[in-house]
Order: structure tokens, then sequence, then C-alpha cells
């Protein structure tokens, strides 16, 4: 197992690759994007990315994000797919505290009983829903990346069936049999994940919401409530709890 701390600057990580362990990327500070042929994946300071062996992806950032990556043996640890995980504060500590590690570090000693029960407790990381399904249809992969790239879009979907030549019921079908999502569940979603990086720069709540289209202020803190299990001004605040103890 080897540990890594990184602070990568404002620019995405083009380069898709894979390799043959494990590898959970969480991000101390900002926000961290995975992003698989399958699926985009979000993970604010407390959670993390779960990237299993042999799975394409490539990584996208803020700047002042601060990374720390573990690299697993496969054997070394329960399969699970790729997904992100909660990272509760003791599981943050021994991930921070791991990173400072020798590459060599003493498996039979102090060292070795951290990692121990930072692999116990990285195996009982419960999942999250911060994952933006890809589609496989191209057609509509052309509407998600827009929608993706254009959050504060306020096209009915309507909009999108013309250009698709179908109905809104033909779209909406296409949108669950590729993604398990109406389009208005996916939009939501992208919309929410799309918040994260301007909420961890301390942008204003109101500017947010209308950023990320949406017209009252108090529908996205009711959606981004749900998604997140905390306000938007929670989010912040626990930002900020995590600067002042740094």
């Amino acid at each position: 197992m080897l540990g890594q701390w990184r602070s990568l600057p404002n620019q995405a990580i083009h380069t898709q690759h894979a390799h043959p362990w494990v590898q959970l990327s969480y991000a101390a500070e900002g926000v961290l994007m995975v992003d698989t042929p399958h699926a985009r994946f979000v993970a604010p300071p407390n959670r993390a990315v779960w990237i299993p062996p042999g799975l394409t992806h490539g990584v996208q950032c803020a700047a002042g994000t601060q990374i720390r990556s573990l690299y697993i043996a496969p054997a070394a640890i329960p399969p699970r797919p790729c997904e992100v995980v909660h990272i509760s504060p003791l599981l943050r500590e021994l991930i921070l505290a791991f990173s400072q590690f020798e590459e060599e570090y003493d498996e039979a000693g102090a060292e070795g009983r951290l990692v121990s029960v930072l692999l116990d407790r990285l195996a009982m990381a419960p999942a999250c829903a911060l994952m933006l399904p890809w589609p496989a249809d191209e057609r509509l992969a052309g509407i998600c990346r827009y929608l993706a790239g254009h959050p504060d879009c306020r096209r009915p979907m309507q909009h999108f069936s013309r250009q698709l030549g179908v109905s809104d019921k033909t779209l909406g079908r296409y949108f669950v049999r590729d993604t398990g999502m109406s389009f208005r569940q996916w939009r939501q979603r992208a919309r929410l994940l799309a918040a994260l990086p301007l909420l961890e720069q301390k942008q204003r709540i109101t500017d947010v919401a209308l950023a990320c289209g949406y017209d009252s202020l108090s529908a996205f803190i009711a959606a981004f409530s749900q998604l997140l299990g905390c306000t938007p001004g929670d989010f912040m605040s626990r930002k900020e709890h995590r600067a002042d103890n740094k």
C-alpha cells in the first residue's frame, strides 16, 4: 500500500489512464472530479472516489485542491465498484497520517497497525450518490455533456427532444434506459454537482443557485439537502471548520 500527497493546479488531467491497483482519491481541500467512460464522480472534502483496478479514468480539480491518493493492492481489501465514499473524521485523520509515511514503512510496527485500521475503515465506508451517469447513446451523451457544462441552462426538455426529432416521452424513455434517471433527475443531479466547487470557493449561495439554473433559492437548498444531507450553508460552514482546525 502506498500513499501520495499532491497539490494540483487549476487544470484538468486530460490523460486517461488505468492501473493494476485500487486507488482512493481524496481531496483534503477542494473538490475532486473523476471521469470514467460511464460516469462522473464528484468528491468534496468529506468524500473520496474509489477507483477499482483496471478502470480507465481521468481527474479534474480546482486551483488549490489538495489530493491525498492511496494505492492499494487488490488482494488487501474487498473489491467494490467505482463510487464516491463517505470519509468519516477518523478515516480522514488516518488518510492524512498515512500520506506522510515513507514508501518503505514498518509493516510489523505501529505504522503497519495504522494501515490495518485504515484498510478496515475503508472497507466499511458507505457509498454516496455523488455520481452522474453518462449514457452510452451518443445522441444523449451530447445533450448530457452540454447540460453538465452549462448548469444554468433553463431550456425545457422539449428543446432537446426537438433536436433529436423525437417526442418528450421518447426522450424521457431513452434517459431512463441509459442512465437510470429521468431527464429532470439527471439535470438536477448535474446542477447540484456543479454547485459543489462554487460553494467550496465560498461564493454566495444565492449566486451559486442562479449559476446552477435555480430560480428559487429555497428549491436549491431543498434539492442540495436531499442529495448531500446538509444545507449549502452547512456545507460552507464545514469548510470554515476544516480551515480553523488545520
